[in-house]
């Protein structure tokens, strides 16, 4: 059975694989370009399964989690460049979220 990898352990992973080339990181405006693509095929796909512009029979159907998975990728690049760990990147907008929208949402009751 595959052990949950952490943030951590997923950009030490990709890291590990791209510095297996030469070339190395793209250039950040390159990612953010990548990025910009990523999104772009991921929300194709959110539109074919849940939008009215259903893709043409030549088009290939990939899944959602593939096209999430490719983005996560480039993200996990773009931060590993920069040196941004992802971890404490999300842990710090989560607190954010939680002090500055505490009330902004109706929570559900507990049961």
């Amino acid at each position: 059975m595959e052990q949950t990898k952490t943030l951590k352990n997923l950009q030490e992973e990709v890291h590990s694989y791209i510095s297996g080339f030469e070339e190395g990181y793209f250039p950040p405006m390159e990612m953010l370009a990548r990025l910009t693509e990523e999104l772009g095929e991921l929300s194709r796909e959110v539109q074919h399964v849940y939008g009215v512009k259903k893709k043409k029979d030549s088009e290939e159907i990939k899944s959602l989690e593939e096209e999430t998975g490719d983005l996560l990728f480039v993200l996990i690049c773009f931060a590993n460049s920069q040196g941004i760990k992802l971890d404490e990147a999300l842990n710090g907008v989560l607190n954010k979220f939680k002090e500055r929208d505490a009330d902004r949402w109706t929570k559900k009751e507990e049961i």
